[in-house]
C-alpha cells in the first residue's frame, strides 16, 4: 500500500518535476555561456534579453500548470428501477386514499384532483410500507428502501463501468428527508468493502436541488485530490415520510413523490478522458431566503394534530420563477454567445438609463445549450420554465417522461432524464446539457455538462425496456373514476 501511495504521488508531481529539472538544465548551461566581462556582456546583451524572456516564460508556464482547475469528467451513471412490485397505478392509489382518508371527504377530493393532473403515469413506485392499510412506516423499512435503491444503483454502476469499489476515493450521498445512524455512507462503504480511507460524506436536508451540491461539491473535492475517482449518490427515501392529516400543502407530496435513485462516477484522471461521457463545464448555487418560509418549496412540519409530514409550498411557481431568475443572471455571462449577452445589455440600458418602456430581454438559452434537464417536480413546475426559457415541447419531452414513468424522484430526476436522452440516442459528441434542480434551502442549483464522446443507448438503463413506448401522451386531465 506504501509502494502505491508513493507511485501516485510521484506520477501526480510529475510535470512539475519535469518543469524544475527544464528550469535547472536551462540555468547551468546559461551559467556556462555567460560572459566574463563586463565588456562582453554589454556585447551580449540580446543574449541575456533572451534568457530573461525564456526564465520568464518557463516561470509562467509552471504557475499555470501548477494551478490550472482539473478538468472534472462523468464517466457514467445509473439509475435505480423500481421492480414492478412496487407499482402504484392511479386505481390503488385512489382507492388507497379513500379507505385512510375516510373521515376526511375534502382531503379526498384534493388527492384525487392532484391524481388527475399529475402528469404521472401507472408504473410509478412507493415502498411497500406505504402500501399498506394503513402505511405502517418504521425506522427498520426506512433502511431496507434505503438499501434497495442505493445498492441496486451502485451494483449497475459497477457493472457498466467495470470499476472496483475499493478504486473509490471520494463518496457522497444525498438524501435530504431520512438521516439515520449510521449514516447512509457508511451503509455504502460497509457493503462494498470500500477501503478504510475513502473520503465519505453524507448530505441533508437539501431538498430535490441536493443532486447538484453534491456535484459541486465532489468538483472541488476532485480539484484537491488528483487522480482520484468520485461516486455521487442522490436519492430520497420517502417511505417514513407518509402524512396522514388534513393540510392541502402536505397532502401534496403525497400525490407526487415517488422511489428512486441514481449512483454517478466522476473522476480527474485525464487517461479517462476518451472513455468519459461528460465534461463538467459550470456548477452555479444560488440560495436565497432560507429562513424565510416564504422561500422555502419543501419543508417538514408537523401540523395542528401532530401530524407530521413534507409541506410543498403552493406558491411553488413564484419561487420558481425568482429562484431561475437569480441563477439565469450567474449562469447567463458564462454561457450564452455574445450576442445575446449584447441584446440583454442594450434592453438594460435602455430601461435603466433611457427610461424606455420595455420589457425585461430573456436570453435564448437555446444557443447555448442542445438539451435541457428540468427537475421533474410536477408538471405545473416544468410549464413553467418551459414557458420562461421559451423551450419547445421536444426540449422539455425528457422531464415530462420522467415525471411520467417515474414521477418525481426528488434529487435524482435529472439523471433519469439525462438517462431517457441517452436511452433516445439523442447526445452526440459536443452536445451541451442544463440541468436545472429546484428544491428547500438552496433554491435553484444547476450544472453544464458537454458530450464527450458518441453515445449509444444503453443496454441496461432503467429506461431500457420501456423506452420504445415513448414519448406517450400526457393529457391535461386523467380521469382516475
Amino acid at each position: 500500500m506504501l509502494i502505491k501511495k508513493f507511485s501516485k504521488q510521484y506520477h501526480d508531481n510529475l510535470h512539475k518535476l519535469v518543469i524544475i529539472t527544464i528550469i535547472v538544465a536551462i540555468t547551468i548551461q546559461a551559467s556556462k555561456q555567460f560572459p566574463y566581462d563586463l565588456h562582453h556582456l554589454l556585447n551580449h546583451l540580446s543574449f541575456a534579453h533572451a534568457l530573461t524572456a525564456a526564465m520568464l516564460t518557463i516561470t509562467i508556464l509552471t504557475f499555470y500548470l501548477m494551478n490550472k482547475p482539473r478538468t472534472v469528467y462523468l464517466l457514467d451513471f445509473a439509475c435505480f428501477k423500481p421492480p414492478s412490485v412496487f407499482r402504484v397505478p392511479y386505481a390503488t392509489a385512489v382507492e388507497h386514499g379513500r379507505i385512510i382518508l375516510a373521515s376526511q371527504p375534502k382531503s379526498i377530493a384534493f388527492q384525487v384532483k392532484i391524481f388527475e393532473r399529475s402528469g404521472l403515469g401507472e408504473e410509478t413506485c412507493l415502498p411497500h410500507p406505504l402500501h399498506y392499510l394503513p402505511p405502517n412506516p418504521n425506522m427498520m423499512d426506512a433502511r431496507d428502501e434505503a438499501q434497495l435503491v442505493i445498492f441496486s444503483a451502485m451494483d449497475s454502476l459497477f457493472q457498466q463501468t467495470g470499476i472496483n469499489p475499493k478504486d473509490i476515493d471520494i463518496l457522497i450521498v444525498n438524501c435530504s428527508l431520512f438521516a439515520p445512524t449510521p449514516s447512509l455512507s457508511a451503509m455504502v462503504v460497509s457493503k462494498y468493502h470500500m477501503r478504510s480511507n475513502v473520503k465519505s460524506f453524507n448530505l441533508s436536508g437539501m431538498g430535490c436541488s441536493a443532486g447538484l451540491i453534491s456535484i459541486d461539491f465532489a468538483k472541488h473535492l476532485l480539484q484537491v485530490h488528483p487522480e482520484s475517482y468520485a461516486v455521487v449518490i442522490s436519492t430520497e427515501i420517502i417511505g417514513p415520510n407518509s402524512y396522514m392529516g388534513k393540510e392541502r400543502s402536505m397532502l401534496l407530496p403525497n400525490c407526487l413523490f415517488r422511489m428512486g435513485g441514481a449512483a454517478i462516477l466522476l473522476t480527474n484522471k485525464s487517461s479517462q478522458r476518451k472513455h468519459a461521457k461528460y465534461k463538467l463545464l459550470h456548477v452555479v448555487r444560488t440560495h436565497k431566503g432560507s429562513e424565510d418560509k416564504s422561500y422555502r418549496c419543501v419543508t417538514q412540519e408537523e401540523d395542528k394534530e401532530g401530524h407530521v409530514g413534507i409541506a410543498l409550498n403552493l406558491d411553488l411557481m413564484v419561487i420558481a420563477g425568482r429562484s431561475l431568475k437569480s441563477n439565469i443572471s450567474t449562469i447567463g455571462p458564462l454561457v450564452l454567445p455574445a450576442s445575446e449577452k449584447l441584446l440583454f445589455l442594450f434592453n438594460f440600458l435602455g430601461r435603466k438609463i433611457l427610461k424606455l418602456d420595455l420589457k425585461p430581454y430573456i436570453p435564448d438559452f437555446k444557443k447555448a445549450f442542445d438539451h435541457f434537464c428540468i427537475h421533474a417536480g410536477g408538471r405545473a413546475v416544468i410549464d413553467e420554465l418551459q414557458k420562461s426559457l421559451r423551450l419547445s415541447s421536444e426540449h422539455v419531452e425528457a422531464s415530462r417522461m420522467t415525471l411520467h414513468r417515474f414521477g418525481n424522484t426528488s434529487s435524482s430526476s435529472l439523471w433519469y432524464e439525462l438517462g431517457y436522452m441517452e436511452a433516445k440516442e439523442k447526445m452526440k459528441k459536443g452536445d451541451r446539457v442544463w440541468q436545472i434542480g429546484f428544491g428547500s434551502g438552496f433554491k435553484c442549483n444547476s450544472a453544464v455538462w458537454e458530450c464527450n464522446r458518441e453515445i449509444e443507448a444503453p443496454k441496461n438503463s432503467a429506461w431500457a425496456d420501456c423506452i420504445h413506448r415513448y414519448p406517450v401522451n400526457v393529457p391535461e386531465i386523467v380521469k382516475t373514476i
